[in-house]
């Protein structure tokens, strides 16, 4: 079976708010963006995304990218920057670094394989990851947070048909193959995640959670980087997002640490291999957030619903948006 996609990124003013999407079928997109951003960081995101919301599938994977800029990247210079330290020919740093090394880190030992496609010329796949892009740019401009879209999750492509492609209509046509069986994730071990702590928090950037609208006759609220922080905080105790160590992956800080309440000392593959959704749900009640930086923000809120504990979480900013960098929880005195 062979997963064919296509990845698109688009940005209003370039840059501005930008977006993101990728497309196979109807049950099987995402898109996403940020206020500030570069159309080739949305193309390069797209990819990114669909490279890790793919990972679980033991399937090739064709790509369709109207960018000869990403294409090249991958397929050609990266190599090279990385035996010259991320660093071009000219001795410059390589731009969208921290996209580019994930996109390494993702594509490592898999089937991965990329065309050119020309833009705005009638591809079926290509035209719906651009409206998926455009959306989600234009979705940060008026102060919301783009559609997530279902992603992957544990499933292949239409339930059992692999996508192929017709090259006399470019378009995608399904063909039926027999269902496979998916992995299901490990169940966590008892010794590394106490019951008691609930402590392990996943990502957000998917997810549909803006704040609420203003009433019709106020212009909307734009959203500042403590409401993507706080948004984000308030997404990572879904069980959606819990249960899909995907969107974890996404946006959890490469160097990402959490001492639980329980005093112990977690890591960021600790959390990728033993996220779950929390059980009883847990609600964020912010006390305080404070950006201490153009690209740092700590937000200090009480977690309501298990044993009252009140936490800190540290965001910082990177290329591809606020990520969760450390977090702590202590039991309420």
């Amino acid at each position: 079976m062979k997963i064919i996609a296509a990845a698109d990124g688009s940005a209003l003013g370039n840059p501005g708010p930008a977006g993101w999407g990728w497309y196979v079928d109807d049950q099987h997109w995402a898109s996403g963006g940020w206020p500030h951003g570069t159309n080739n960081m949305g193309e390069l995101m797209a990819v990114l995304d669909l490279l890790q919301q793919t990972a679980h599938l033991d399937a090739p994977l064709h790509i369709l990218c109207d960018s000869q800029y990403v294409i090249n990247s991958i397929t050609k210079w990266m190599p090279g920057w990385k035996r010259n330290g991320w660093k071009k020919k000219d001795g410059k740093p390589v731009l969208n670094v921290d996209l580019m090394k994930a996109i390494d880190e993702a594509i490592t030992g898999r089937p991965v394989t990329f065309e050119w496609v020309k833009g705005h010329a009638g591809h079926h796949l290509n035209e719906k990851a651009d409206d998926l892009a455009n959306a989600a740019a234009t979705a940060y401009q008026a102060g919301r947070i783009a559609k997530p879209g279902p992603g992957f999750l544990d499933t292949a492509p239409a339930t059992g048909a692999a996508v192929l492609t017709d090259s006399s209509t470019q378009k995608a046509v399904p063909r039926k193959t027999e269902p496979q069986q998916q992995p299901q994730p490990a169940a966590p071990a008892a010794e590394m995640v106490p019951p008691a702590d609930n402590d392990l928090f996943s990502l957000f950037d998917d997810l549909d959670t803006a704040p609420p609208a203003k009433p019709a006759e106020q212009a909307p609220h734009p959203v500042t980087p403590i409401d993507t922080v706080i948004a984000g905080e308030r997404a990572l105790l879904t069980a959606e997002v819990r249960s899909d160590p995907n969107r974890v992956a996404a946006l959890l800080h490469t160097q990402f640490r959490e001492i639980g309440a329980s005093g112990h000392l977690y890591t960021r593959a600790d959390v990728l291999e033993h996220i779950a959704p929390l059980d009883p749900p847990v609600e964020l009640e912010v006390v305080s957030a404070e950006q201490i930086d153009a690209n740092t923000i700590m937000l200090l809120w009480r977690s309501v619903g298990l044993k009252p504990a009140l936490r800190s979480s540290t965001w910082v900013r990177t290329t591809t948006g606020w990520a969760l960098r450390f977090h702590q929880g202590t039991p309420e005195a």
